[in-house]
């Protein structure tokens, strides 16, 4: 279970997907990483109203949602426009197919990686993680984001490095990270992002 600290313009969605065997041995699904384009065709489509609302919902708690600290979903479109995104594994894969078209940041965790209790509220001042096998850092004060037992382990942005899918993955916890300015657009994301995951073999559960 996740807990929500109180939020006026957060619509959450998550659920969790079991994978028949490790991430890399599932390797690339090619019906997947067709709809990593932007003409692709999908069940939603992303614009500057989906867009502003996004950075409004990060925006509340004090952060800025501008430059390098800009939502995950505006990166993935500049990204496939310019044609340097490609194939990672089956859920970051069906992730970023899901977060493109619908134009909500999603989060993908590994539950082996991550430690229960899971509670999803704004990161206080002075918070931070590493991003990537870089080392490099993210300012996390005023950011939504998705705790567990050992602090803050994912948001709208950038996930952690320490939580992240690796091939050893078999099972991961989704965060669509919604927000009431699009009411439901939350849940039509997740549920096009289940059934992309269960067309690659996985289960899931709410």
């Amino acid at each position: 279970m996740i807990t929500l600290d109180p939020h006026p313009l957060l619509e959450v969605a998550t659920f969790t997907a079991t994978f028949p065997r490790p991430l890399g041995e599932l390797g690339r699904v090619e019906a997947i990483m067709a709809l990593l384009a932007l003409d692709a065709p999908a069940p939603l489509h992303s614009n500057d109203e989906v867009r502003g609302a996004v950075r409004e919902l990060l925006r509340h708690g004090g952060y800025k949602p501008t430059g390098r600290g800009k939502p995950a979903s505006e990166y993935l479109l500049r990204a496939v426009g310019e044609g340097a995104l490609g194939s990672i594994n089956a859920a970051v894969d069906a992730c970023n197919v899901a977060s493109l078209h619908s134009g909500l940041p999603i989060s993908v965790v590994d539950l082996s990686l991550g430690q229960a209790p899971f509670r999803i509220g704004v990161a206080p001042e002075g918070s931070s993680y590493v991003f990537n096998q870089g080392g490099q850092t993210i300012d996390l004060a005023g950011l939504l984001c998705l705790f567990d037992a050992e602090g803050p382990c994912a948001n709208a942005v950038k996930d952690a490095q320490r939580t992240k899918t690796t091939p050893s993955t078999t099972k991961t916890l989704c965060v669509v990270w919604g927000t009431n300015a699009l009411p439901g657009r939350a849940a039509k994301t997740a549920a096009w992002y289940r059934e992309l995951l269960i067309s690659a073999g996985a289960s899931v559960e709410r």
